[in-house]
């Protein structure tokens, strides 16, 4: 099964994101991961990422498109899911092309239904593990007692210096202009599935397996 996990910033798809990769052993390609991951790599692609990142330039679709291709031939367990891509109709274009190259399809589209003032009240509250990733909210899901992450240990924990309320809204307002229309694209296609965003992670999560479960 492949899937796109929708939504925008701070609706919790990379929590959700690992908690399939848990479940249902599938694969997370995160695009933000897979271009960190190549440009340290060594490999002729790695070395065109690192030199446009290195020269503070955007990174093509192609070269995205190409990443994605890669590890779609390698072991993908239970399926994939798109975290952070497409971003654009011309994106999920391209993603359509490449899956029917490989003869893969996409399955379903979760879009992460959320309150923006809500949202942006539950991310100024957020910080993340700095060695593992796992994300914390002072008000829904805070930092244990003992100051250990519950996930690895670890007692580095971070908050991003963008997750403020004005920042938070200038993000959103470029989501909304640049990613909404996937919302109609993938909604003529059928594969469009909404599920709440806001709730508890247990609660996100439940929802999610229903849908994937009985879709």
């Amino acid at each position: 099964m492949n899937i796109i996990l929708l939504g925008p910033p701070g609706a919790g798809k990379g929590t959700q994101a690992r908690r399939l990769v848990e479940e249902r052993g599938m694969v997370q390609l995160s695009t933000g991961d897979m271009l960190r991951e190549a440009r340290v790599s060594g490999t002729e692609m790695g070395k065109r990422v690192a030199a446009i990142m290195d020269a503070g330039e955007l990174v093509t679709d192609e070269i995205v498109i190409g990443l994605i291709e890669e590890r779609l031939r390698g072991d993908i367990g239970g399926g994939v899911i798109f975290d952070g891509f497409p971003r654009t109709l011309a994106q999920a274009d391209a993603l359509a092309d490449l899956l029917e190259r490989n003869g893969q399809s996409l399955d379903h589209v979760v879009a992460m239904e959320v309150n923006d003032d809500a949202l942006v009240a539950r991310i100024t509250a957020r910080s993340t593990c700095g060695n593992c990733g796992e994300v914390y909210n002072d008000i829904t899901s805070p930092i244990p007692a003992d100051g250990k992450c519950r996930n690895c240990g670890a007692s580095d924990f971070r908050r991003r210096a963008d997750d403020n309320e004005e920042s938070l809204k200038t993000r959103l307002m470029e989501y909304y202009k640049k990613t909404s229309p996937l919302i109609g694209y993938y909604h003529a296609k059928g594969q469009l599935r909404w599920v709440p965003g806001l709730g508890e992670i247990d609660e996100v999560a439940a929802s999610i397996k229903e849908m994937l479960d009985s879709a």
